[in-house]
Protein backbone atom coordinates (compact mmCIF):
# COMPACT_ATOMS: atom_id res chain seq x y z
CA UNK A 1 0.00 0.00 0.00
CA UNK A 2 2.61 2.13 1.18
CA UNK A 3 4.38 1.49 -2.09
CA UNK A 4 1.21 2.51 -4.32
CA UNK A 5 1.60 6.26 -2.92
CA UNK A 6 5.22 6.66 -3.62
CA UNK A 7 4.27 5.72 -7.17
CA UNK A 8 1.49 7.97 -6.82
CA UNK A 9 4.03 11.36 -5.47
CA UNK A 10 5.70 12.37 -8.69
CA UNK A 11 2.74 12.05 -10.75
CA UNK A 12 0.60 14.59 -8.24
CA UNK A 13 3.37 17.21 -8.01
CA UNK A 14 4.02 17.21 -11.73
CA UNK A 15 -0.14 18.17 -12.10
CA UNK A 16 0.23 20.67 -9.18
CA UNK A 17 3.10 22.39 -11.43
CA UNK A 18 1.19 21.92 -14.36
CA UNK A 19 -1.73 23.84 -12.73
CA UNK A 20 0.46 26.11 -11.54
CA UNK A 21 2.42 26.98 -14.45
CA UNK A 22 0.10 26.98 -17.17
CA UNK A 23 -3.47 26.48 -16.14
CA UNK A 24 -3.74 29.20 -13.73
CA UNK A 25 -2.14 31.82 -15.45
CA UNK A 26 -4.30 31.53 -18.07
CA UNK A 27 -7.34 31.38 -15.91
CA UNK A 28 -6.41 35.14 -14.33
CA UNK A 29 -5.54 36.15 -18.66
CA UNK A 30 -9.33 35.08 -19.55
CA UNK A 31 -10.98 36.92 -16.30
CA UNK A 32 -8.99 40.09 -16.91
CA UNK A 33 -9.76 40.33 -20.58
CA UNK A 34 -13.47 39.71 -20.11
CA UNK A 35 -13.36 42.55 -17.33
CA UNK A 36 -12.20 44.61 -20.26
CA UNK A 37 -14.50 43.74 -22.10
CA UNK A 38 -17.35 44.55 -19.51
CA UNK A 39 -16.05 48.06 -18.26
CA UNK A 40 -15.86 49.13 -22.57
CA UNK A 41 -17.40 52.67 -22.59
CA UNK A 42 -18.68 54.77 -25.82
CA UNK A 43 -15.75 56.77 -26.48
CA UNK A 44 -12.97 54.54 -25.14
CA UNK A 45 -10.03 54.64 -27.64
CA UNK A 46 -9.07 50.91 -28.79
CA UNK A 47 -7.43 48.76 -30.55
CA UNK A 48 -8.97 45.79 -32.43
CA UNK A 49 -7.79 42.05 -32.63
CA UNK A 50 -6.74 43.46 -36.54
CA UNK A 51 -4.84 45.98 -35.40
CA UNK A 52 -7.18 48.86 -36.41
CA UNK A 53 -7.22 52.02 -34.31
CA UNK A 54 -10.48 53.56 -33.09
CA UNK A 55 -13.07 55.30 -31.00
CA UNK A 56 -15.88 53.59 -29.79
CA UNK A 57 -19.20 55.55 -31.16
CA UNK A 58 -21.90 53.26 -30.11
CA UNK A 59 -21.97 49.57 -27.68
CA UNK A 60 -24.66 47.19 -27.18
CA UNK A 61 -24.05 43.58 -25.60
CA UNK A 62 -22.35 42.49 -28.48
CA UNK A 63 -21.94 44.58 -30.99
CA UNK A 64 -19.74 47.57 -31.11
CA UNK A 65 -19.66 50.71 -33.83
CA UNK A 66 -16.05 51.65 -34.03
CA UNK A 67 -15.12 55.43 -35.51
CA UNK A 68 -11.82 54.53 -37.66
CA UNK A 69 -11.59 57.78 -39.61
CA UNK A 70 -13.76 60.95 -40.51
CA UNK A 71 -16.86 59.62 -42.20
CA UNK A 72 -15.95 55.51 -42.06
CA UNK A 73 -17.46 53.80 -38.69
CA UNK A 74 -18.15 49.99 -39.21
CA UNK A 75 -19.58 47.19 -36.73
CA UNK A 76 -17.71 45.04 -35.19
CA UNK A 77 -18.64 42.16 -32.31
CA UNK A 78 -17.64 43.55 -28.88
CA UNK A 79 -15.05 40.55 -28.53
CA UNK A 80 -12.80 41.88 -31.25
CA UNK A 81 -11.42 44.63 -29.09
CA UNK A 82 -8.04 43.30 -27.95
CA UNK A 83 -6.80 46.61 -25.39
CA UNK A 84 -8.22 49.95 -24.45
CA UNK A 85 -5.16 52.70 -25.35
CA UNK A 86 -4.51 54.87 -23.01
Amino acid sequence: MQFDLVGLLPLVVFFGIFYFLLIRPQQKQQKARQEMLSNLQKGDKVVTIGGMYGTIKEITDEEITLKISDNVQIKMARYGIERVRE
